[in-house]
């Protein structure tokens, strides 16, 4: 039994290995250190992974997807990113940063395998090796550039670029043109109400560039929507 068990323990070692990009960087002890504690879970779509400031541990995809997203007092979402495979989310474990607080939320958005790095063992790691800290500094770079990103869209692009370009990004996600969304979750992501959303979709149908079913949102010209989302 202990023999099966510390097999299944190797095993599980050797994955989380492959997924975490700098392992072959960290020394035996430190690996021995973090293989003891990380968690492998796995999650159904629509679970909360993360609520607001709680320090989580960091969560790092094996398969699925990850939204985080930011709630304002009246309840409006908007996204900042997702996460896809391999993908470290940092955010999750603000105990670590301490300069940074990020009131942030984060959902499964499809059914997802997920390891749990424990924010003390993560610390421990950064304080001790200099491939963690900067791991650690290249992923907060990118994950600032998005939010800046973000910024940019929310205070100087239209709602009916946004909104076009928002339904490439899907389509790209999803490698298909026939997006099953609704009209409520797109104004989520995007940090607005639904009535603007339907307005939006409504202009593209009569532009030609979408075809508007229950539930589905279905690309029909990408070049037009490109350039309605000015790419």
């Amino acid at each position: 039994m202990n023999e099966r068990r510390i097999s299944q323990e190797c095993l599980e070692t050797m994955e989380f290995s492959k997924y975490f990009p700098i392992w072959n960087q960290l020394t035996p002890q430190q690996r021995e250190m973090i293989a003891a504690k990380v968690t492998l879970q796995a999650v159904k779509k629509g679970t909360i992974l993360h609520n607001d400031t709680d320090c989580t541990g960091l969560l790092l995809v094996k398969s699925g997807q990850l939204r985080t997203f930011i709630l304002s007092n009246e309840g409006r979402e908007v996204t900042i990113y997702r996460l896809f495979d391999r993908d470290l989310c940092l955010f999750s474990a603000p105990c670590v940063l301490h300069s940074i607080q990020f009131d942030i939320i984060v959902t499964a958005e499809k059914d997802t395998e997920l390891w749990t790095i424990p924010a003390d063992i993560y610390r421990q790691l950064m304080e001790q090796s200099a491939p963690v800290a900067n791991y650690t500094n290249e992923i907060m770079a990118s994950r600032f550039s998005e939010v800046m990103w973000l910024v940019e869209q929310v205070m100087w692009h239209s709602m009916d670029k946004r909104v076009a370009a928002f339904l490439l990004e899907e389509a790209a996600i999803a490698g298909t043109d026939c997006l099953h969304i609704t009209h409520e979750n797109i104004a989520n992501h995007l940090g607005t109400h639904r009535e603007v959303v339907t307005r939006m979709l409504r202009y593209f149908q009569n532009e030609g560039t979408v075809k508007l079913t229950r539930g589905i949102v279905e690309l029909t010209n990408r070049e037009k929507l490109a350039v309605l989302a000015g790419k």
